[in-house]
């Protein structure tokens, strides 16, 4: 190969490269990101955290015997159930007998001698009364009848106590419940935790299974909304068909780290009185975190905080400044503030000349004997700025809030919670503008966000592109105009030819 052929070759593997790259950069641009508008609908929100774990007794008491020996009988099996006090194991009687034998005797002996003591007290009385004798024997029978009332008392303890062992060598049901557990068998011999520091032989294990319970693992990021008393539903693969109904019983305080995941654990109670749940059976725990009914709600995907507002406004080509003076101006003013509207008189059940709260949702409360819109207007206006309500203010929104939940179906579960919420901001076409406002959001799950306060059931949220995205387009859009600034052929740059800033787009 001559160096000229060399040298055309590379002359059009060049050219090659700049009509690519020039073919590249003269393909048009993305387009301009869209917005969605979304009504501002009511809607059901459902909230839950999922987890698996193992069914396990509420109850588990291990049965012991005081008694040390052979076992004589074994009067259950696992899965036999059990009262409380039913006999259950027989141990060799014969060494506690024998036991109670010597006791029967010891106190028969010393029966005879407080029998002579207490003769022995009564003449030594008379003749100490008498002067026939002196004060040191007197006293010494004195003694004497008080040691033999000592080993009377003696006696009959050691009597009892043999009474006991003996007892103590048929093994009774500490509770009503089912054995789930044997680990002994006829023949074998056991000792007593009374006597051997090992801790004794552990005979049978017993357990409670009318209550049973599940120790669940939760994930940290949904351990904040579980409490306890929550209801709770669980699965087993037994009874695919069939859901049991549990309530949480508390959160173990100490985390566990599965995989290097945080976990905690949660005890969930369960209601077993069918028998249906054996210990060991895996389930799925579904926590019923929250739920609301009806209530207003938007995408979540239209919320916005302080750090992307700038992008947001970018995309709508509004003025980040104004964006700015219209967010503090509805905070000053009390942008999530109900409004309230005095009653016309006589409607409904509206006591004549009544004031009415109206919720951005549409719910209207009645406002009580005595409560002015001035004194409720006043109360949410310390509330936005940051201040702290007094118990009576506090008492007064409590009154006035009260009448809420007997008309609204669902009861409490419609009540705002707004531990599960925040403070966020929002687009919203009011009235054919383009708005921003501050919103206070209540219960959400994946999809949709309830809203407490700050928007009108009449109002549309505009569901905007990410923050990322709308940077890396522009980061697109600043590498063509560096690349068409080069003056490669058959491109133009900006200056030169016609084509015109992208203009941003909307989707109804």
């Amino acid at each position: 190969m001559t160096a000229d052929t060399w040298d055309s070759m590379l002359m059009g593997k060049t050219l090659l490269t700049f009509l690519t790259l020039a073919v590249a950069c003269k393909e048009p641009p993305p387009p301009p990101p869209a917005y969605l508008a979304v009504p501002v609908e009511r809607r059901d929100i459902v909230v839950s955290a999922r987890a698996n774990g193992a069914i396990q007794p509420d109850t588990t008491v291990e049965v012991k015997s005081k008694a040390s020996g052979e076992i004589l009988e074994m009067l259950v099996e696992t899965g036999a159930k059990a009262k409380r006090g039913q006999l259950m194991v027989t141990i060799d009687p014969r060494q506690p007998r024998n036991d109670l034998a010597q006791a029967d005797a010891n106190l028969e002996v010393a029966k005879a001698k407080l029998a002579n003591a207490t003769a022995q007290k009564h003449r030594a009385d008379e003749l100490f009364s008498s002067q026939a004798l002196t004060e040191t024997e007197h006293d010494q029978a004195m003694l004497d009848y008080a040691n033999a009332k000592a080993e009377v008392v003696t006696a009959q303890v050691q009597v009892e106590n043999a009474k006991i062992q003996l007892e103590d060598t048929d093994v009774r049901a500490p509770i009503s419940g089912t054995i789930i557990e044997k680990d002994v068998e006829r023949g074998q011999v056991i000792s007593s935790p009374t006597k051997d520091v090992g801790g004794g032989t552990v005979l049978l294990k017993m357990a409670d299974l009318n209550l049973v319970q599940v120790k669940t693992l939760v994930d940290e990021t949904d351990i904040g909304k579980v409490q306890s008393g929550l209801r709770a539903s669980i699965t087993v693969d037994a009874y695919p068909n069939h859901q049991f109904d549990g309530t949480v019983l508390k959160i173990e305080p100490q985390a566990t780290i599965v995989q290097n995941v945080t976990m905690f654990p949660v005890l969930v109670r369960i209601d077993n009185r069918e028998g249906l749940l054996r210990p060991g059976m895996n389930t799925e725990v579904e926590i019923h975190v929250g739920r609301r009914d009806s209530v207003l709600a938007i995408p979540n995907a239209a919320l916005r905080t302080q750090r992307d507002v700038g992008s947001a406004a970018q995309v709508l080509g509004l003025s980040m400044s104004d964006v700015q003076a219209q967010l503090a101006k509805g905070s000053a003013s009390g942008g999530e503030q109900p409004q309230t509207t005095a009653s016309q008189g006589g409607g409904g059940t509206n006591p004549k000349g009544a004031n009415t709260l109206t919720l951005p949702d549409g719910r209207s409360v009645v406002l009580p004997a005595g409560v002015t819109e001035e004194q409720v207007k006043a109360i949410f206006q310390k509330r936005t700025s940051g201040q702290e309500p007094t118990a009576e203010e506090r008492a007064l929104l409590r009154r006035v809030f009260a009448g809420m939940g007997g008309g609204q179906s669902g009861g409490s579960r419609n009540q705002p919670d707004t531990r599960f919420g925040g403070r966020y901001i929002v687009f919203a076409r009011r009235g054919g503008t383009i708005v921003p406002l501050n919103i206070k959001t209540g219960l959400t799950d994946l999809d949709y966000t309830e809203v407490v306060s700050g928007l009108n059931p009449e109002d549309s949220v505009l569901v905007l592109p990410s923050a990322s995205l709308v940077q890396s387009q522009q980061e697109f859009k600043e590498r063509v105009t560096r690349v068409t600034g080069t003056g490669l052929p058959g491109l133009q740059s900006p200056q030169q030819g016609t084509s015109k800033a992208p203009t941003t787009t909307t989707r109804p």
